[in-house]
């Protein structure tokens, strides 16, 4: 893929994810869950790789909070997902290995992530298990939502020069 049809690629994984988020989202104890996130995450991992998913993510939490939509907790969950999603996804070449990395790596290591990240960057003190229902329901509805669409796109179309 040329490096052109790569950032733009990336720029309409970003912008769905953006905007997705305040479509599709639902109230998890103390967090809110943003299933199109890791939608995105598991779609971006399987057709671009585990770094290009990364920074796609990095790239939807930082507009997000820019324009006031999203809290901090964007970051651990997202990215940790993307680079599981991208990382299993590359070892197994199995689009469900995209989705339990995503699970994996949003629903418990950025669950995990999160309490130390809120007490630094948030001022929240909140016990270890906190985050890990909202971000596993998060992750796992929106892993199985990415795998739907992913496995409905014929990616050898969308992925040649």
């Amino acid at each position: 893929m040329n490096r052109t049809r790569l950032l733009t690629t990336m720029a309409v994984f970003v912008a769905i994810g953006t905007i997705g988020a305040q479509l599709l989202w639902f109230p998890t104890g103390i967090a809110r869950a943003y299933p199109v996130q890791h939608a995105v995450n598991v779609m971006a991992a399987v057709m671009l790789g585990p770094g290009p998913a990364v920074a796609i993510a990095f790239m939807i939490g930082l507009l997000r909070n820019m324009l006031g939509l999203g809290t901090l907790l964007a970051f651990p969950g997202g990215m940790i997902g993307a680079f599981f999603a991208g990382y299993l996804y590359k070892k197994v070449g199995k689009k469900p290995a995209a989705v339990i990395g995503e699970s994996f790596g949003s629903g418990i290591i950025g669950s995990l992530f999160a309490v130390p990240f809120a007490q630094v960057f948030m001022g929240t003190s909140v016990g270890a298990l906190a985050f890990l229902p909202g971000f596993f329901a998060s992750s796992i509805t929106g892993g199985l939502i990415g795998w739907f669409i992913i496995t409905r796109i014929k990616t050898e179309t969308l992925l040649r020069v």
